[in-house]
């Protein structure tokens, strides 16, 4: 079975978000099954990875898009280093820049991308058995591959559509039709329309043969919360999974990590976690003979980062000073400078801005909490990285959270909490440090965290069935 990925991003080559873990691993473990046959096909960026690794071009077309000719050119990486082939389209002008996201004619690149990968595939009759779209970005390829001309080689390929947030939807105004490939019959636009836009998620929900959510708790969410798309999203139902996202356990393992200063197993997981702890803590002067509480992420309300000034002032306050704090991550500017003014006040604390990978991993090994107070977490991997490496996980009870961390209450090996509040973050946190201060009771919690298995496997053959057709179960 011959499976093609589509998607804006993908770990290592360029990572905004979790998007880029699930597509820079999933194909991976899909080709540890006999017969699959799995790649990735995604933008070109003017990133590092791009100019350390070698390239061959393998495709150079044209296409129209509104009035305009643009060069399409599909770059092969040659060494086969992610475990999979890597297909990078450049389109000089709209696809050759640094970044995957913030430019103001987002919508006429992703088309672009879209319509450009379909001239290639169907211009060298290369037809794969399933294309499989992540999030609105490629959700339009359904519509094209069904109802575009150009593309007749690829009619009937089924197609799978990945919603990874559903948050954003990439809705566009019906003057953008005219960047479009032709469409053969306009009687079909209705297909792309959701509340008098184009709304390519919409599209995809649509048009492809079947979607899944990344997790079950987060599909259930969908069906009442989804932006206005809870009405399609119910019609739809019988074509709708949910699969739990996995975690490469050959990247995330603290064993191996060559990033940390200490590797540990579950046998060595005190001294090893106290080890890098130490480190860290010297770093960024904290006391390291405290509690030590991460978070990893990026500075947006659906992640709940406009709580953490609140919940950081509470539990440094409430505690005197009994707990230390690490925040990495970037993204609302108003966000960041809340926790810049939250930093000057407390010694306790430590920001550091931006997205380092060395360093989230050197927090997931060092700290004994990690906090999530997401209102929206349509899967979640920080909360899987975080339990791989001993790390209690003090997450919201949404969505994919729900799905795998069960609060210690109810014989699970985290804590949870209902509200999208400081108030209810900082109450699971007094729980947190109060587990803290029974050395057995938190040994006991850090080993069964360890031994839960979130690897790709099982999700990968449910991805398998998908494909096929099947039954998940």
């Amino acid at each position: 079975m011959k499976i093609i990925h589509l998607s804006t991003e993908c770990f290592p080559v360029a990572k905004v978000g979790g998007l880029a873990d699930v597509v820079g691993a999933l194909p991976k473990y899909l080709n540890q099954i006999k017969g699959v046959e799995s790649s990735v096909v995604m933008p070109w960026y003017d990133r590092s990875f791009v100019h350390e690794h070698q390239f061959e071009t393998v495709f150079d077309g044209w296409i129209h898009q509104d009035a305009q000719m643009l060069q399409v050119l599909v770059l092969k990486e040659r060494q086969h280093v992610l475990g999979f082939p890597l297909y990078l389209v450049k389109i000089p002008g709209l696809l050759d820049r640094e970044n995957p996201y913030g430019y103001w004619d987002e919508s006429q690149q992703f088309l672009a991308f879209q319509h450009g990968v379909l001239h290639w595939l169907s211009a060298m009759q290369i037809r794969p058995d399933v294309l499989h779209c992540h999030d609105y970005h490629t959700g339009l390829v359904p519509f094209m591959v069904e109802h575009c001309y150009e593309f007749r080689f690829l009619k009937g390929v089924r197609t799978i559509g990945t919603i990874h947030n559903g948050e954003y939807q990439g809705a566009m105004e019906w003057s953008m039709l005219s960047y479009f490939p032709w469409i053969d019959n306009q009687q079909v636009l209705g297909l792309l329309d959701w509340n008098g836009k184009i709304n390519p998620l919409a599209a995809m929900l649509k048009c492809t043969h079947a979607f899944n959510a990344v997790s079950k708790g987060y599909l259930e969410e969908l069906f009442h919360n989804f932006r206005g798309l809870e009405r399609l999203v119910q019609h739809e139902h019988q074509k709708a999974f949910g699969i739990i996202n996995g975690i490469d356990t050959s990247l995330w393992d603290p064993a191996t990590d060559h990033y940390l200063s200490f590797n540990y197993t579950s046998e060595s997981v005190i001294d090893g976690k106290a080890f890098n702890k130490s480190k860290l803590c010297k770093q960024y002067g904290l006391n390291e003979s405290l509690p030590l509480v991460g978070f990893i992420g990026r500075f947006a309300l659906e992640k709940g980062a406009d709580l953490l000034p609140d919940i950081i002032s509470q539990i440094i306050q409430q505690t005197y000073g009994g707990v230390n704090v690490i925040v990495l991550g970037s993204g609302d500017p108003a966000m960041e400078f809340e926790l810049e003014q939250v930093n000057q006040r407390f010694s306790n604390f430590a920001f550091d801005r931006g997205y380092k990978e060395e360093l989230s991993h050197h927090i997931y090994a060092s700290s004994d909490f990690l906090l999530m107070p997401s209102r929206v977490e349509p899967c979640g991997l920080n909360q899987m990285y975080a339990m791989r490496y001993g790390t209690i996980p003090v997450v919201r009870y949404t969505g994919g959270l729900k799905d795998t961390v069960e609060d210690i209450s109810t014989g699970g090996a985290g804590i949870n909490f209902a509200y999208a509040t400081a108030d209810a973050a900082v109450g699971a946190l007094h729980r947190a440090l109060h587990i803290y201060h029974q050395p057995d009771l938190m040994g006991a919690l850090i080993q069964a965290n360890m031994s839960f298995d979130f690897s790709w496997q099982a999700s990968a053959n449910k991805y398998l069935n998908l494909y096929k057709g099947e039954s998940l179960e």
